[in-house]
């Protein structure tokens, strides 16, 4: 009897967004719910910001421009930082100092797709938010990448390149046009989509209707 095709979790996400790290962490956690279901997590681009220069601008500058001023943000940080307690995330968002165009970062997400894909998200969302590595610095990706488990001269050759950057841009656009304004972004087998961290409960209910509705 065949084996039934694994179910494609579609992850729209952005490497500079805390909530994206809280929602890989609570969807690792669906996962463990429901061990009797196959799936395959496929990371995919979005841009918060994608008018950041490539060398990157000064965190604290560009955080005081878009939010007023750093007091406006710490409610915000305190909830993240309880809630990476309870996920084993020690964000360090007071370590940051660059805001980065993370162009690059989503080059080397798609890069590793496949079994390497996972190691290179977390490693990139930790190098940022534990850290508070300069993701704008192609030195410091390429060691990101390379533990993650990629090629070092591969990946060096490719960061100088201008390798995928359309496509990337263009599958950024493509999520935008599907009226995804928001990430992180779960679409479960291209049937249900779940907008936001939700909760690991909430994502293994929506992994569990995915494979249950009928094939389109």
């Amino acid at each position: 009897m065949p084996q039934p095709e694994p179910l494609a979790i579609d992850v729209v996400s952005d490497v500079v967004c805390p909530w994206c790290y809280v929602g890989k962490k609570r969807l690792e956690a669906a996962l463990t719910l429901v061990p009797e279901i196959k799936t395959e997590v496929r990371w995919r681009p979005y841009q918060l910001d994608p008018t950041i220069p490539p060398e990157g601008v000064s965190r604290r500058a560009y955080m005081e421009k878009k939010f007023g001023s750093l007091d406006a943000i710490k409610p915000a940080h305190d909830r993240l930082n309880a809630l990476g307690q309870e996920l084993g995330i020690a964000f360090n968002f007071s370590g940051i100092l660059i805001s980065p165009n993370t162009l690059d970062a989503h080059r080397m997400i798609r890069w590793a797709f496949g079994n390497r894909q996972d190691a290179m998200v977390e490693a990139l969302f930790r190098a940022f938010f534990v850290d508070a590595k300069n993701l704008a610095d192609a030195n410091v990706l390429t060691e990101i990448g390379v533990s993650a488990g990629f090629p070092r001269e591969a990946l060096t050759a490719l960061l100088q390149s201008d390798e995928d950057k359309n496509t990337v841009r263009d599958e950024i656009a493509a999520a935008q046009n599907l009226g995804i304004q928001g990430v992180p972004f779960f679409i479960f087998g291209q049937k249900y989509a779940v907008s936001g961290a939700e909760t690991a409960e909430h994502l293994a209910s929506a992994i569990r209707q995915a494979t249950a509705a009928p094939a389109a």
